[in-house]
C-alpha cells in the first residue's frame, strides 16, 4: 500500500481595509484548518489572487484602490482564475449591491454584520462546490 500524498488545505485569500475584521477572520478560517493570505485593499487583493491563486475569495466591497467590484471583475475576466471562488463580504446591504456582486460574478454575498457560523457554513459550501468541480 502506497502512501497518500499530502493534499494541503485550501488556501482563503482574505481582503478587507478593517485590521480588526482582518484578523478575526484571519483566525476564524485557520480554526476551520484552512490556510490564509490577507490584503489590506483591492489592488493587493487582486495582486494576491494572482499571484496566489486561492480557492476562496472573501471579499470587502468597501476598500481603498479597487473597490471589492472591480477585483471580481477583474478576476472574472481573466481566464485563469475563473475557477477562484469570491464570497462578498460588505456593509452595502441594499438589494442593488447584492445584485451588482452577483451580477459580477460572486459566488455568494454576505452582509455585515454576520454570524460566523453562517459564514463557516458558507466558505464550507462554496469549498465544496470548488473541490467537484475541479476534481480535487
Amino acid at each position: 500500500m502506497t502512501p497518500s500524498p499530502h493534499i494541503d488545505p485550501p488556501l482563503v485569500l482574505i481582503a478587507d481595509d478593517e485590521p480588526n475584521i482582518l484578523l478575526s477572520l484571519e483566525f476564524l478560517m485557520k480554526r476551520e484548518g484552512l490556510r490564509t493570505c490577507v490584503a489590506a485593499d483591492g489592488t493587493q487583493a487582486l495582486a494576491a489572487v494572482q499571484r496566489e491563486r486561492p480557492d476562496l475569495v472573501l471579499l470587502d466591497v468597501m476598500m481603498p484602490g479597487k473597490s471589492g467590484f472591480e477585483v471580481c471583475q477583474a478576476v472574472r475576466a481573466d481566464e485563469a482564475l475563473a475557477a477562484t471562488r469570491i464570497l462578498m463580504l460588505t456593509a452595502k446591504g441594499r438589494e442593488t449591491d447584492v445584485a451588482k456582486g452577483l451580477a459580477l460574478g460572486a459566488d455568494a454575498y454576505i452582509t455585515k454584520p454576520f454570524s460566523t457560523r453562517d459564514l463557516v457554513e458558507r466558505v464550507r459550501a462554496l469549498l465544496a462546490e470548488a473541490g467537484t468541480r475541479s476534481g480535487r
